[in-house]
Formats: C-alpha cells, sequence, structure tokens
C-alpha cells in the first residue's frame, strides 16, 4: 500500500461519535487514539494523551474498515476499464480497507508472476490493502488445476474461478481435493452453464414480457447442490459467492446443520434491487448473476440478517462507457458499485430491512473471518477504519465518481451516507473534502 503518510509514523486522535464493531458491540466514542498503525488507545486513556493530529468524528458512525470478498480492479489489463490506482481509490471513498480481487485479470493470475505484479502494483499504487484470489484452474479454463502450491506462497489468499464455471463436475472435485491438501479457501460463483447458456435476465415475468433470454434459478441451485455435495466428500473449505436465489440461502442452511465448511456472499445489488430494474431495458441492470424475483430478495436480506449469508460483497465490475450503450444483450455485464456500496445499504437500514449492526457485520466481522483476518476495533488492534456519517447525503453522478466505470447503479440522485476518513494501518487512505 502506498497510500497518504500523513499519519506514517505520527499519533492521531478521533473524537466523538459512535464505536460500531461488525460482532454487535455499539459504544459512544470520546476518544479514540491511533499511534503506529494500531489502535493505542480506547477512552479515557485516549482522552487525556497527546497527540499529532485530531479528528472530530461527532455524528459519525466509527466501524473497522469494509472487506470486500470479490472485486474487480481491472489490473493487469489494458487500462480501458481501469486501473489500480482509479479503482483502489474508489474502494477507500467508499469505506473500504481491503478488497479481495478475483482472478479474471488479463493476464489471468494463475501464476506467480501474475500474482507478483498484482501485488507489486498495490504496494506502489494503492492506499488500501489488496490481497489476491488465485485462478482454480489454468487459464480459467475449468480444465487443467492451477500451481495451487505456488499461487499459495505467491500470497493468493484463496482459489477460485471468477465469474467462470467448471463444466466438468470431475475437474472441480480434483480441484476441491487439490485445494483442500493446502487449507485453501475455494471460492465460486455458483452457475450451471449449460442451463444459463445465453441467457441475460432472469428467467421470469419480466423477461416473459419483454422477450428476453432468461436464466433460469435452477442454473444456480443445481450448481449449489454440486458444489455442496463435493465440498462434503472431499473436505474443502468452500465459499458460494454472489449468491441470487432465496432457494441457495436455504441450501447454505442446510449444508451447515450437516457439517459441511461452507460460507457465502451476496452483492448488494441482489438486496436492493429486483428484475424489474430491466423493464425500461437499462443495460447497467445486464449482471451476471441475474436481478431476480422480489421473493428471491427478500430471502437473501433475510440470510444476511440471520447470519446464512456471511458477507456483502460489491462485484465491482467497472467497464468503458462503450461497453453499456450497445442493445442490452451485446452489452457487457457488471456494475461500478463499490462507492456506493455503503449508501444502498443505509437505505435498506432506513426502510426497517436490516439493522445497522446487521449490515456492519456483512461488511466487516463477517467477510474477514471468510478471509481470515480481524475486523474489530480494540487495544492494540491494526487501525483500519472507516469513519461514516449515515445522515449526510451524496450525489453519485459521472462527474463525482471516482472509479472509471461510471455506471452506478444509482445515479444523479441523493444517497445517505457519506464517508468522512478511511484509514489502512493508521494512514489516511481517504478523506472527504
Amino acid at each position: 500500500m502506498s497510500g497518504n503518510d500523513q499519519f506514517s509514523g505520527a499519533s492521531l486522535k478521533i473524537t466523538g461519535g459512535r464505536l460500531l464493531d461488525g460482532h454487535g458491540s455499539e459504544a459512544p466514542n470520546s476518544a479514540l487514539l491511533i499511534r503506529n498503525g494500531r489502535i493505542a488507545a480506547i477512552g479515557e486513556a485516549a482522552e487525556k494523551a497527546d497527540a499529532d493530529q485530531l479528528f472530530d468524528a461527532k455524528g459519525c458512525v466509527i466501524s473497522p474498515g469494509f472487506v470486500d470478498l470479490y472485486c474487480n480492479l481491472r489490473e493487469p489489463g489494458n487500462g480501458q476499464k481501469g486501473n489500480m490506482v482509479s479503482e483502489t481509490r474508489a474502494a477507500a471513498r467508499g469505506g473500504f480497507t481491503t478488497v479481495c480481487v478475483s482472478p479474471e485479470t488479463s493476464p489471468v493470475n494463475d501464476s506467480r508472476a501474475v500474482t507478483h505484479l498484482i501485488r507489486d502494483g498495490a504496494y506502489v499504487s494503492s492506499p488500501i490493502r489488496v490481497l489476491p484470489v488465485g485462478a482454480l484452474t489454468r487459464g480459467l479454463d475449468g480444465e487443467m488445476l492451477s500451481d495451487m502450491s505456488g499461487l499459495t506462497a505467491a500470497g493468493c489468499i484463496a482459489v477460485g474461478n471468477g465469474s467462470r464455471g467448471v463444466r466438468n463436475a470431475r475437474v472441480l472435485r480434483r480441484c476441491m481435493a487439490y485445494a483442500q491438501t493446502f487449507g485453501l479457501i475455494v471460492m465460486l460463483r455458483p452457475e450451471n452453464q449449460s442451463l444459463a447458456a445465453d441467457g441475460y435476465a432472469h428467467d421470469g415475468l419480466v423477461s416473459a414480457r419483454l422477450g428476453l433470454l432468461g436464466i433460469p434459478e435452477v442454473a444456480e441451485t443445481a450448481s449449489v447442490m454440486e458444489m455442496l455435495l463435493l465440498a462434503e466428500e472431499t473436505g474443502v473449505r468452500l465459499h458460494l459467492s454472489q449468491l441470487s436465489c432465496g432457494r441457495s440461502v436455504e441450501m447454505v442452511a442446510d449444508a451447515r446443520r450437516r457439517g459441511i465448511a461452507v460460507t457465502a456472499d451476496v452483492a448488494m445489488h441482489q438486496l436492493v434491487f429486483t428484475e424489474e430494474a430491466l423493464s425500461s431495458f437499462d443495460s447497467r441492470f445486464h449482471l451476471r448473476p441475474p436481478l431476480r424475483s422480489e421473493a428471491d430478495r427478500k430471502a437473501l436480506v433475510a440470510g444476511v440478517r440471520e447470519g446464512v449469508i456471511d458477507a456483502i460483497v460489491s462485484q465491482h465490475l467497472p467497464h468503458e462507457s462503450a461497453a453499456k450503450q450497445a442493445p442490452l444483450p451485446d452489452t457487457e455485464p457488471g456494475l461500478s458499485s463499490i462507492e456506493s456500496l455503503l449508501s444502498l445499504g443505509l437505505e435498506l437500514v432506513q426502510r426497517g430491512e436490516l439493522t445497522l449492526t446487521e449490515l456492519i457485520r456483512g461488511l466487516t466481522s463477517g467477510p474477514a473471518s471468510v478471509a481470515g483476518l480481524n475486523a474489530t476495533i480494540g487495544q492494540d488492534d491494526v487501525a483500519d477504519l472507516c469513519v461514516f456519517d449515515p445522515d449526510a447525503h451524496w450525489t453519485p453522478s459521472k462527474q463525482t465518481l471516482i472509479s472509471a466505470g461510471h455506471h452506478a447503479p444509482v445515479l444523479d440522485r441523493p444517497l445517505p451516507g457519506v464517508v468522512r476518513f478511511t484509514l489502512v494501518e493508521g494512514r489516511e487512505a481517504w478523506r472527504s473534502a
């Protein structure tokens, strides 16, 4: 991490606001002292201590920094859709201190060399922590196993196949068994590619009315069942990424009751929007997996509320403008979502669908536990913090977004929640004007 060295080697005192960690603890903040990248004191001891810098967090929430388990930074790549600088700054602006990057880079992250390229680029250019996820198969082709030993040694925290499936169940079984020998998490987005075929919308009322090619729910649930059974047999730690169906949540809950080591996440836009977002042929909402029914959305929210879904991810996938300007079937799937994720979550809180504690858990302790990280605010903890004002508003637009992708889920209307300050290991990664 390069970051802003304003507080490197200096001390910072944050006063006011309220402390809210991802485990349900909430308390007023009289003072929080940060020194040498760690939380040196909280409360009375921090009040009495001198500090080189002061930050007034009155009216704000102070939480652990957000952790994203699925994000695309577009580097290495051709730079047209974004790069390490633009996308990590956008993440810091969104309150994220750690992002796990998809192996779908160009070239694919299936070797030590590419992993080192990502890590070296992050060291030079990123204000936040960047954790690579290695490719499960070479070239993400779903045929030959990748060099998991080399990827692990190079710094990959998990292996996965990004947004691509593994068609051959025998290959997937071998991958899981091999990953298990290294204690690696296997992160997979469940999709039966034969059932999904060339679809680009939920196979439901909206696709039928508009004549759009549908992707049925069974394309996901059939894959979830296969992955759970293979995980049960191999003993691998399985993480199901970007769930979109209510039935998938039920299957994960049942698998846990049977003792299968499985965790899961959901993209924020799946908690907020439904298939109706495509009614006007809005290409921003051409997504994979697609936005599904209101019943599915409610079931996913309930999964977060009940802890069956461990984490909320951005599924950030920036594109250049041209990628979203063709007729809907010809556009590229994905949203530029990392800057507006907190705001969309706060709207769920305002509607009473989630509590603020549940939202913060899905952004901090939940994903941190999957990635083997810590996300608490305590004495001697690493000072990865997000300070945000839940009552302030901002308006995302093509002019105000930092990401190279301007296809945010909400544009040109006020959203709640402004990140005032993001700290990574005590260093300033973002501060609002």
